[in-house]
């Protein structure tokens, strides 16, 4: 009995954090983005890339949803202002998708007031 007492004064002192599981959603735009790039050679250079987006809230996909045209212009916009080295390396893609996501984020702000995505994910790339 004393034991079952000292374990009901040790529970009820103890403090209780409610912990959430997060509610993401993931966004992708669809078709896959083609774009062009500052090449070097005469050739034209090009990437195909796969976007996700990873929006904090699952209540927000549809704001989101609802801005993908600009957020797609956007990402075209910075790509196509990278020079090939940039965009064939792997840490010059990292900047590339640091870049977007600062940029997706920023938009985001100013057109509903928060950034609503926690990431930006090019989960495919293809450079020629």
């Amino acid at each position: 009995m004393i034991k079952n007492l000292l374990l009901i004064v040790v529970l009820a002192a103890m403090p209780f954090t409610k912990t959430m599981a997060a509610d993401y959603a993931y966004f992708g735009f669809e078709p896959q983005i083609i774009t062009n790039y500052v090449a070097v050679k005469k050739k034209m250079g090009y990437v195909r890339l796969t976007v996700e987006l990873m929006i904090e809230d699952a209540a927000n996909y549809e704001v989101v949803e609802h801005h993908a045209p600009l957020l797609r212009d956007a990402i075209i916009n910075i790509i196509g202002q990278q020079p090939e080295a940039k965009v064939k390396s792997i840490n010059g893609r990292y900047e590339i998708q640091r870049l977007c996501e600062e940029k997706v984020q920023s938009l985001l702000t100013q057109e509903t007031g928060q950034p609503l995505i926690k990431k930006l994910l090019f989960t495919q790339w293809l450079e020629n």
